[in-house]
């Protein structure tokens, strides 16, 4: 049986030259299992070895369906709220912390809640990594936290910070990845946690989640469904863009080789456009023109999308520790679509 672009996918993580040996017979722990994030990281985890996975969910019936009943028997879930002291028995190696708000519309509706879930949610795990005195600790953080740059004229690095304006309601998003990091540094001048923070572009490709539902996804279903591709704002913001296997692999490269207390971004700089380009793009080249791009702005903004912002994230830092990203955009809509695609036939 052919395997499907997901799985093509773990097993490349699995063969790359990365000191996998570390984590042999090793426990990981990881928040935010159902989460795409999370959810790849596990997938990955269960091909690379012999590893123990110990997983946080806020709802274990999302497990149900999205893991198959062999993942189950090899991984622990915790059902629990990342919001209350984290309780774990074993003793634990490495830690991924992924769990976040990231839909917008939550963002608005919920803004104390997203607050909350970022900043009580990033200490909690601390704590936990500071009590199990864990090897190696990655805080999944977010382009977002850079803020906008008013002028700007080379692409953006790690030392740098633009304006975030803590007056508005979605700026609780940015500024609390801000402070999980702030927080992550405090804990490891305090307390020696050794962590390393992923500042991630916006990841997709094969193995998205089925209830996706980010500006990816809904250009993706626009073309298996053939529908036209409809746009809530002028699709000037730029974009910063990274395919799931090479998020993941940028992810494991921090966990075993990244310098504690330092920042990365992970992005395909040549996966840098504007909504509305790669719209276009979707419509032109992967639906073959069946499709076109329309407009339907709102006079407020109902969605909550980000405000537009302008500027082109550098991974320079990131590839130095031998990484480096292979899929560009096109073909990470073509092996997301193949993929969602190959999981409605079975």
């Amino acid at each position: 049986m052919k395997k499907n672009t997901f799985e093509e996918d773990l097993e490349y993580i699995a063969r790359y030259p990365l000191p996998y040996e570390m984590l042999n017979k090793k426990t990981v722990f990881i928040t935010g299992a159902t989460g795409l994030i999370g959810y790849q990281l596990v997938k990955s985890l269960l091909v690379i070895g012999e590893i123990q996975i110990i997983a946080l969910v806020r709802n274990i019936d999302k497990v149900n369906k999205i893991y198959m009943d062999d993942d189950k028997e090899k991984i622990k879930f915790i059902e629990g709220d990342i919001l209350e002291p984290i309780r774990i028995e074993e003793k634990i190696d490495y830690i991924f912390h992924c769990a976040a708000v990231t839909t917008s519309k939550i963002m608005i509706e919920k803004p104390v809640e997203t607050l909350m879930t970022a900043v009580t949610g990033t200490n909690n795990v601390l704590e936990l990594a500071k009590e199990k005195k864990c090897k190696s600790v990655v805080f999944v953080s977010s382009m977002e936290m850079y803020g906008s740059f008013s002028e700007l004229d080379k692409e953006v690095t790690e030392d740098m910070i633009g304006y975030i304006d803590p007056l508005k309601v979605r700026s609780n998003y940015p500024e609390s990845k801000r402070l999980c990091e702030n927080m992550c540094i405090a804990y490891m001048e305090e307390f020696g946690v050794p962590v390393k923070i992923a500042r991630l572009a916006q990841t997709f490709g094969a193995g998205i989640l089925p209830w996706e539902n980010r500006v990816f996804a809904q250009f993706a279903k626009s073309v298996i469904n053939q529908q036209d591709i409809v746009l809530h704002t002028k699709g000037l913001s730029e974009g910063n863009y990274c395919y799931t296997r090479d998020c993941i692999i940028g992810l494991l490269t921090l966990l075993l080789k990244g310098i504690n207390g330092e920042a990365y971004n992970i992005v395909n700089p040549k996966s840098h456009t504007t909504i509305s380009e790669m719209a276009n793009m979707v419509a032109d080249k992967i639906a073959d023109k069946k499709i076109k791009v329309l407009f339907d702005i709102p006079e407020s903004n109902l969605f909550g999308y980000a405000a537009d912002t302008k500027m082109k994230l550098n991974s320079d830092k990131l590839q130095k520790l031998g990484w480096k990203p292979e899929i560009g955009l096109e073909e990470a809509y073509k092996r997301m679509i193949a993929c969602m695609t190959q999981n409605k036939s079975e």
